[in-house]
């Protein structure tokens, strides 16, 4: 029997509980990072002009936080140095970071929340998503690797093996012809 979670936007109430949750999740969850990194990375997506309130999520299971993740606005840059000038109107959401409470992992509950998540994604009339990260867990929610859009990685785990970098279509050909590069220096550059 599937839990049955529930999703709603996050609210700055919910910030401490949130941060706590990820910092646990990553530290026992993950044999690559304390949680400090994911962290840091929510709070700048924050403080950002590529946060989507409404698609940053808390899933709860009977009134408790289980789950966070948030989907940001992602320019894709035209080259693999850079130069994407903040510019959002490929329609493209990046998911990261995503998280499950340390009390409730490899339950499902990560594949129901990001089902139920990309479903409000594509609800928005968002064009794809690109996430970087387990690619047997992402590709069961839908993910493929990205270089089959045109979409190619310029640091971190993707260059090891490109199936780590991946897409998934709002709908279909909607990614047709778009192609660019991830690189993660555009928030710094926002």
């Amino acid at each position: 029997m599937q839990p049955n979670i529930t999703l709603r936007p996050e609210h700055p109430r919910d910030y401490p509980e949130i941060a706590d949750m990820v910092l646990r999740s990553f530290k026992e969850g993950t044999n690559y990072s304390d949680g400090t990194g994911p962290v840091a990375l929510i709070e700048e997506i924050r403080g950002g002009p590529y946060y989507i309130p409404e698609l940053s999520f808390v899933a709860e299971l009977d009134g408790c936080m289980v789950g966070h993740f948030l989907f940001s606005k992602f320019p894709l840059s035209p080259t693999a140095q850079g130069g994407h000038n903040g510019d959002t109107r490929a329609g493209i959401v990046m998911l990261a970071p995503v998280a499950v409470h340390a009390d409730y992992l490899r339950r499902g509950i990560g594949q129901i929340m990001l089902r139920l998540g990309i479903e409000r994604v594509k609800a928005k009339g968002y064009r794809g998503i690109t996430v970087e990260g387990n690619y047997q867990f992402y590709n069961s929610v839908g993910f493929v690797t990205s270089s089959e859009y045109g979409i190619y990685p310029t640091s971190g785990r993707p260059l090891e093996d490109a199936r780590y970098m991946m897409c998934q279509e709002c709908y279909t050909g909607a990614l047709k012809g778009i192609g660019g590069y991830i690189v993660y220096d555009m928030y710094q550059n926002a």
